[in-house]
C-alpha cells in the first residue's frame, strides 16, 4: 500500500467516525436535550484547545521541514565537493588523475546505487560508503605534489574531501526519523482531545455541520500524516532524493533514489 493510499484512507475513516459519532450521539440525545446552546465555558476551551493545538502543529511541521532542509543542504555540499575534486584533478598527470576520478566514480556510484537504500532501510550510512570515501583521502594525501601547481591545488582538493566527508557524516545523522516518541505521543493526544472537543459543542446532524466536522477531522489526520512523512528526510515519499549527485555526475548511478 502507497503512503498516498493511506493517507487518503486515513482522512476518510477520521470523516467517517466522527460523522458517525454525531449521528450517534444525535440519535440517542434525549428528547429534553438541549442542542441549540452551549456552556460558554466549553466554546472558551474548544478555542483555546485548538489554538494550543494548532501551535504544536506548526511547531512540529517547521522543525521537520527544517530537519529536511538541511539533509538537502548536505547532500548538495557532499555532491558538490566531490564534484569539485574531481574537476580539480586536472592538474594532476593522467595516470594519477584518473585514478583519483576513478575513487570519486566509485563512491558516488556507490552512494546512488547501494547506499541509499542501505540508509532508508537501516537509517544510517554504510561503512562501506566511508572506506570508499577514506581511500579518496589517502590516494591524495599519501601522494606529495611534484610541481608548484599541484602544490597550489594539492590543500584546496583534501579541503573538499573533509568537506564530503562532513556533509556525509551530516546525511547520516539526518537519516532516519527525527521526532521523539514523546512528541508522537502529545501530537496524537492533542489531535484526540481536539477533534473530541468538537461533540462538547453539540453539533447538530446538517449536512453543513457534519461537512466542517470532517472536513476539520480530515485536515488534522492530514498533517499529522505531513509531518510523519518529513520526518525521516530520506525514507519517505516526500524525500531527499539522489539527484544532485547524478546532475553533476550523469554517466553515474543508477538513479535509486
Amino acid at each position: 500500500m502507497s503512503e498516498w493510499l493511506a493517507l487518503a484512507i486515513a482522512m476518510l475513516a477520521a470523516c467517517a467516525v466522527v460523522v458517525a459519532v454525531v449521528l450517534l450521539r444525535h440519535r440517542r440525545a434525549g428528547a429534553d436535550e438541549d442542542t441549540d446552546e452551549t456552556p460558554d465555558v466549553i466554546e472558551y476551551m474548544t478555542m483555546m484547545i485548538g489554538v494550543v493545538y494548532a501551535i504544536v502543529l506548526g511547531l512540529a511541521i517547521a522543525g521537520v521541514w527544517e530537519t529536511r532542509g538541511a539533509a538537502q543542504d548536505d547532500v548538495f555540499r557532499e555532491a558538490q565537493a566531490l564534484h569539485e575534486v574531481s574537476a580539480r584533478a586536472q592538474v594532476y598527470p593522467v595516470e594519477f588523475r584518473d585514478k583519483v576520478r576513478a575513487d570519486v566514480d566509485a563512491y558516488v556510484s556507490y552512494v546512488v546505487d547501494v547506499e541509499w537504500t542501505y540508509m532508508r532501510e537501516n537509517g544510517e550510512i554504510s561503512e562501506r560508503g566511508t572506506e570508499l570515501l577514506d581511500k579518496l583521502r589517502t590516494d591524495v594525501a599519501t601522494r606529495p605534489p611534484a610541481s608548484d601547481l599541484e602544490a597550489q591545488v594539492y590543500q584546496p582538493i583534501l579541503d573538499r574531501i573533509s568537506v564530503a566527508d562532513d556533509a556525509r557524516n551530516a546525511r547520516g545523522q539526518n537519516a532516519g526519523p527525527s521526532m521523539p516518541g514523546v512528541v508522537w505521543f502529545g501530537l496524537i493526544v492533542g489531535a484526540v482531545v481536539t477533534v473530541g472537543m468538537v461533540f462538547f459543542l453539540q453539533i447538530r446532524r446538517s449536512p453543513r455541520e457534519l461537512i466542517l466536522a470532517g472536513a476539520f477531522s480530515a485536515l488534522i489526520a492530514f498533517l499529522l500524516f505531513l509531518i510523519w512523512d518529513f520526518d525521516d528526510p530520506f525514507g519517505r515519499s516526500v524525500s531527499v532524493t539522489t539527484q544532485t549527485f547524478t546532475d553533476l555526475f550523469p554517466t553515474l548511478g543508477g538513479g535509486s533514489g
